[in-house]
């Protein structure tokens, strides 16, 4: 095992100028850092975590006509309900990323799945469709901020080089439960278990899985970057030096090396930079990648979202029935684990912003053959051709997210970006629903194809490079 690493800063106070050297030189050696067993059980975790946000995300689309029959809905109700839940995250969004740049990305963590889960087993009880869009709300309230912390996180603590890979690995693991809800609706729709609706234990069964992923995320180590940018250096250096223990012998060498001649450097920078603020997202040096990110979030639902979450519709527009048509969608959905897995070896090879546009126009392409297939086959095939390249898309768009700020801010300016694709989302009923009623799934897919290229052209002409570069980087224009 590794020794702990001499250290460049330690013995020196607490004050701005010393704690900012110590943040550079904790950042250093996270980014140096081989994979450890560490690494791999938080993405593990999250990962878990992450595919009960999937679930809800897909849970009110999938069975969106099984609640329009059962509850009578009309055209306004089916919106609200299917918007609720992405209203919710949208404020969630905000306020948790907020509390976890202030009190810790933990924190956040444990937050955010107890009101998830009790405001969803609480959907599980709807007598109507009012109570049904309020707990729908809250639930959203709750799991808003789930991907935007957990994308955080893991770029805190994950060796730079490495750390796409493995945010790939755990949306990988969290898009199973995209399959999960589809498949889990067709066997439970058509049954009453115990007397009870089956769509019901749909709600339930988010509730009690995210109850146990928060009992797993109590062992969670606090993200070191924060601890450092927090005043809590020493907190920081012991986790770190926890991590360093586990790394094997023969990469010990070369890690103490890349330490050692990087750290002096980091911190001379590090003591250079200006602190930032919230309110620099606006200034000149981060207000290009802020006007990206605000575009790219707003559009990117628009794709993502206007497929998962309108699906049964577009094929009961098809003129495919609620059975037939959640069958359909179930292998359709299929394709959301085996795209993130796709990603997995390219992630960090081809740079961030080329990889988001060429899935983006896949999609596209994908997205209009399966407007107007003709037969079931072809429907599922477009289907889950479209959903594999929406998932290489979604797994680098997170990791994109993510490295565009200083850790200092990154939770609660992702948090801000990442809100506006909830925001989307929740307008997406009011706004492709009447496109799907009056013109056909090819004038939605017409849509959907112009704002994805829409977006590809902002992320290419006004991203930044990303792959493989420290999150630490503050950027100087």
């Amino acid at each position: 095992m590794v020794d702990t690493v001499t250290r460049p800063g330690a013995g020196r106070g607490t004050g701005a100028r010393e704690g900012g050297a110590t943040q550079a030189s904790i950042g250093v050696r996270l980014d140096r850092m081989p994979i450890t067993p560490t690494h791999r059980s938080i993405t593990a975790v999250i990962g878990v975590g992450l595919l009960f946000d999937t679930f809800e995300n897909n849970l009110s689309g999938t069975i969106a006509k099984v609640l329009q029959d059962d509850f009578a809905f009309g055209a306004t109700e089916l919106k609200l309900v299917l918007a609720s839940a992405f209203i919710g995250q949208f404020i969630g969004s905000l306020l948790l990323g907020k509390i976890a740049d202030r009190y810790g990305r933990r924190r956040a963590f444990l937050i955010n799945l107890a009101i998830y889960s009790g405001f969803s087993l609480l959907g599980a009880f709807s007598p109507n469709a009012a109570w049904l869009i309020v707990t729908r709300f809250f639930a959203g309230v709750g799991i808003g901020a789930e991907q935007s912390l957990s994308d955080c996180y893991l770029s805190d603590v994950l060796p730079a080089k490495k750390r796409g890979r493995f945010i790939a690995w755990a949306y990988t693991l969290a898009f199973c439960g995209v399959p999960a809800v589809g498949f889990a609706a067709l066997w439970l729709v058509p049954l009453s278990p115990l007397g009870i609706d089956g769509w019901r234990w749909l709600f339930v069964i988010g509730a009690l899985g995210s109850a146990v992923v928060w009992v797993l995320r109590r062992k969670l180590i606090e993200s070191p970057r924060w601890l450092a940018t927090a005043g809590r250096e020493d907190e920081a250096d012991a986790l770190v030096s926890r991590m360093e223990a586990e790394v094997p012998e023969g990469a010990a060498v070369a890690y103490r090396a890349e330490v050692e001649a990087e750290a002096a450097a980091a911190e001379k920078a590090a003591a250079e930079a200006p602190a930032t603020r919230l309110r620099d997202i606006f200034q000149p040096r981060l207000r290009r990648r802020t006007v990206m990110l605000w575009i790219f979030c707003a559009l990117s639902v628009v794709g993502y979202y206007g497929f998962g979450t309108l699906a049964p519709q577009i094929l009961a527009a098809k003129g495919y029935g609620i059975v037939a048509g959640l069958g359909f969608t179930a292998v359709c959905f299929l394709g959301y684990p085996v795209g993130s897995a796709l990603s997995l070896p390219i992630i960090d090879r081809m740079e961030r912003k080329r990889l988001v546009a060429l899935s983006a126009a896949a999609m596209v392409v994908a997205g209009l053959g399966f407007s107007f297939a003709g037969s079931a086959a072809w429907i599922m095939v477009f289907g889950f051709v479209y959903t594999v390249f929406s998932n290489v898309f979604s797994s680098v768009s997170h990791v994109y997210l993510a490295e565009q700020y200083p850790t200092a801010i990154r939770a609660a300016a992702s948090g801000a970006a990442y809100s506006l694709s909830k925001l989307s989302a929740a307008a997406l009923p009011f706004v492709l629903l009447p496109v799907l009623t009056s013109y056909g799934p090819g004038a939605l897919f017409g849509v959907i194809a112009a704002v994805m290229t829409a977006l590809a052209v902002t992320v290419l002409t006004l991203g930044d490079r990303t792959t493989g570069v420290s999150v630490d980087r503050v950027p100087t224009g």
